[in-house]
């Protein structure tokens, strides 16, 4: 892709530090056996309790056929437990474990410190012009 304007050269260099940024949260995250991605699914399910599959594909924004994947593999890791709904014994509802709780809490701690290295490295009118920034650039994205 040819970068012919400011624009096309800042959205490329945000799209750049964006995927730098989760990698390095993605790696201090992998201590408590997480990624990002995984550690959303459980803050969901933390948040909302036991939820329907296809629910918590509609959450997360996921095709049905990755949040299985996604849940299998929590499930798997013993992260998550996958049941029958009692009130349609063909969906299946999504709880969070102990485990996966435990695991939550880790990761949430381990995330938090690295955004905080990063992002403390902004004083506080930084820190007030990057979020009406992001906000402009939320709402230009037409995802809100």
């Amino acid at each position: 892709m040819a970068v012919d304007s400011e624009p096309e050269r800042l959205g490329l260099r945000y799209l750049t530090l964006a995927y730098r940024v989760r990698k390095v949260v993605d790696k201090h995250m992998a201590s408590s056996g997480l990624s990002l991605a995984r550690w959303k699914v459980l803050e969901i399910l933390d948040a909302k309790g036991s939820i329907r599959q296809k629910a918590l594909a509609r959450e997360l924004g996921f095709a049905e056929r990755s949040i299985t994947q996604a849940v299998e593999s929590l499930a798997s890791d013993r992260l998550v437990e996958r049941r029958p709904d009692p009130a349609d014994g063909r969906a299946k509802l999504v709880t969070l474990t102990d485990e996966g709780a435990a695991a939550l809490a880790a990761g949430t701690e381990a995330g938090a410190e690295v955004l905080q290295r990063i992002f403390g490295t902004l004083d506080r009118k930084q820190l007030a012009s990057l979020d009406k920034l992001l906000n402009v650039i939320d709402d230009a994205a037409g995802e809100n």
